[in-house]
């Protein structure tokens, strides 16, 4: 079996990563075919923290008559429900998760204590971490982000749309060229994109490595825990 890399790691998932093709609702395969992946991780021994997104349920640029700060209360329960559901199918698989909440709703999520957070890593639970910030403004990247520090995470993992960071855009210039390795800097000052510039900040001022890979690799998650060459380490 693979040794990880990785001691503890915290994963960001778009919500569209629970979707189906469309991008939009919960799809149970989906869900499953993350699980199969995050159970095989925890057999590992790696500690895991999750973000999620809520992009398949909500995005707050949908509404051009809401105030901002409406919306981005919307897509932060958005996140809970698909914390929730994705908690649900861990519990299925014999995978032990807990949801903490940044925004309180105790009755369905524990309200997000970090030192607890921690523990429950320690003892081998899966944390989902949902309601974003708690704050609007902020993406779910830099909710991912500043999780990372407080939980002292080896590694950021960046599952999204492509697999990996270019040098312009793949799906509009087929000689895009992906990079293995770029600096924090050089993704803010040429505006790659990959996350937002509070996010990068974050990551960079607590040297926490960021690896960007494809969501939609079946074994993605697996190969960037143990170290196989995957997507674009950011550091």
């Amino acid at each position: 079996m693979a040794q990880p890399k990785y001691a503890r790691v915290l994963l960001k998932i778009s919500g569209e990563a629970l979707a189906d093709q469309s991008g939009y609702g919960i799809s149970e395969q989906s869900i499953d075919n993350l699980v199969c992946q995050l159970k095989e991780v925890v057999a590992l021994g790696v500690q895991v923290g999750i973000v999620v997104g809520g992009g398949n349920i909500w995005r707050g640029r949908q509404s051009d008559v809401m105030d901002k700060v409406t919306c981005d209360h919307m897509g932060m329960l958005a996140t809970v429900i698909n914390a929730l559901a994705l908690q649900s199918h861990l519990e299925m698989a014999g995978v032990p998760a807990m949801v903490q909440s940044a925004v309180k709703i105790e009755q369905v999520a524990e309200t997000l204590v970090v030192k607890k957070a921690i523990k429950h890593l320690q003892n081998g639970c899966i944390v989902i971490f949902a309601g974003g910030t708690g704050s609007p403004f902020f993406t779910t990247d830099t909710a991912a982000a500043l999780r990372a520090a407080e939980i002292k995470a080896d590694c950021m993992l960046c599952a999204k749309a492509s697999d990996g960071i270019y040098d312009s855009d793949p799906v509009l210039n087929t000689n895009a060229v992906r990079f293995d390795r770029i600096s924090y800097m050089e993704v803010i000052n040429r505006n790659l994109q990959a996350m937002d510039v509070t996010a990068i900040s974050i990551c960079k001022e607590n040297h926490i490595p960021v690896l960007v890979f494809g969501k939609h690799d079946k074994h993605g998650i697996i190969n960037a825990v143990t170290g196989e060459k995957v997507g674009t380490i950011i550091e």
